[in-house]
């Protein structure tokens, strides 16, 4: 208790830099603190599962997938023919439609960009829509009825709704882009939980489909060039990897998928095929950018106890000529150091918790479809473990030059 009070003292003798070094600090540890979030998500996400895991399928040799819609009934069932053969706890289909509220110019604010899928998959498929809170749930699951029984409903995510500035109720066309000549007539029946898909859109499958099948009545007859190309993906549930094994054998044997062929693969294995896009930028933040803001870290506190120990020369010498040995004066310089590093690092990593997580619901970072990230409870660590382990570095220099502070000389200068 004495050294942690001699170590508390010393730190307020000098409040302004203190004060100073705190606060660069804790600005350093809130970037960290973003990166990080950011590379452990896309890494939980990337990560086999060996249990109640997700599998893709998708057009094997294109991207994006195009597949004929007439693959998705007998996708969802896994491709099962026999009677042993092992069929998916459940499936999704999505078919991706992209469109503009006017039809004359598409700009960021009057696009929109849609999953068609089956409404009931919405609760039972869609990452996190399966586990909300009651409440959550309760609202998304009318909203959901709604669509099931409206085939021109559509969910929107709260910022995509204030983009286009509507509200649940109102009506509009959505004039298709990659559907050339397919508009939809749509009536906001819902909103998605605050969170991962702010800027998302779900509709009815049913309704672009019944679009699709009315196209050659105002065509001459003639199909829409995506009549055999409008499946994009087919989304798998197993219950662990002996059943994915079987069940991708399944598909990849079947004589139903020759043309155009299909691949399976586990969600994460999707999904990082997904962000092979991003590779540079994800390589970057892991092997760059959070090594250099850790080196400035260090730096920054090792100045700031550089600083400080110049100034106490005499103060050391001192302590020397009283007793002290030179492992004492390292650990008082360290514990100084150690002291602001781990208590900036809680204070910066607690509050980005907090802020992020509790007050802007998220922040907002797109990479491939994830378009919002959130800081993780390890943050809390993560902040002591990098204050700490940076003030550790930075102090080393000062401290032994602390400890090795030779009496004579300091007190002939004195002199």
């Amino acid at each position: 208790m004495k050294f942690l009070r001699i170590v508390v003292e010393n730190v307020l003798r000098n409040p302004l830099r203190t004060l100073l070094t705190t606060l660069g600090t804790m600005v350093l540890v809130f970037v960290v603190t973003m990166v990080w979030s950011v590379l452990s998500f896309l890494d939980e996400q990337t990560a086999e599962k060996n249990a109640n895991l997700k599998a893709i399928v998708t057009e094997r040799w294109q991207l994006p997938s195009q597949m004929p819609y007439s693959y998705a009934a007998s996708l969802r069932e896994g491709a099962a023919r026999e009677a042993d053969d092992i069929r998916p706890t459940d499936s999704m289909t999505w078919s991706f439609f992209g469109g503009s509220l006017d039809p004359e110019s598409r700009t960021r604010e009057s696009s929109l960009f849609a999953f068609a899928l089956q409404p009931e998959k919405l609760m039972t498929m869609m990452d996190e829509l399966d586990a909300l809170p009651l409440s959550q749930a309760a609202e998304l699951e009318i909203a959901v009825e709604k669509m099931a029984g409206n085939r021109q409903g559509i969910i929107l995510g709260r910022d995509r709704l204030a983009a286009i500035n509507k509200q649940i109720g109102d009506r509009f066309t959505l004039y298709g882009f990659n559907y050339e000549d397919i508009n939809l007539e749509l009536e906001v029946v819902g909103v998605f939980p605050p969170g991962r898909y702010d800027n998302s859109a779900a509709i009815n499958v049913e309704y672009l489909n019944a679009a699709m099948d009315a196209y050659p009545q105002t065509h001459a007859g003639q199909k829409h060039p995506l009549a055999d190309k409008s499946l994009n993906l087919v989304w798998l549930r197993v219950p662990n990897t002996q059943a994915y094994s079987q069940v991708a054998e399944q598909i990849s044997n079947s004589p139903s998928y020759a043309s155009p062929a299909v691949k399976v693969e586990t969600a994460s294995s999707g999904v990082a095929t997904f962000l092979e896009a991003y590779r540079d930028l994800v390589w970057g933040m892991r092997w760059l950018l959070a090594p250099a803001i850790l080196i400035t870290l260090s730096l920054v506190i090792s100045n700031a106890i550089s600083i400080s120990v110049r100034e106490r020369q005499k103060e050391f010498a001192v302590l020397k000529v009283l007793g002290f040995k030179p492992f004492q004066i390292l650990s008082l310089v360290i514990g100084e150091s150690l002291l602001i590093g781990a208590t900036a690092g809680l204070l910066s990593a607690g509050a980005t918790w907090g802020l992020i997580n509790h007050v802007m619901g998220g922040f907002t970072f797109p990479i491939a479809f994830f378009g919002i990230f959130y800081i993780p409870d390890a943050s809390l660590w993560w902040g002591l473990a990098v204050g700490g382990g940076a003030a550790l570095l930075g102090s080393c220099v000062p401290a032994w030059t602390a400890c090795r502070v030779r009496v004579s000389e300091v007190f002939a200068r004195v002199a």
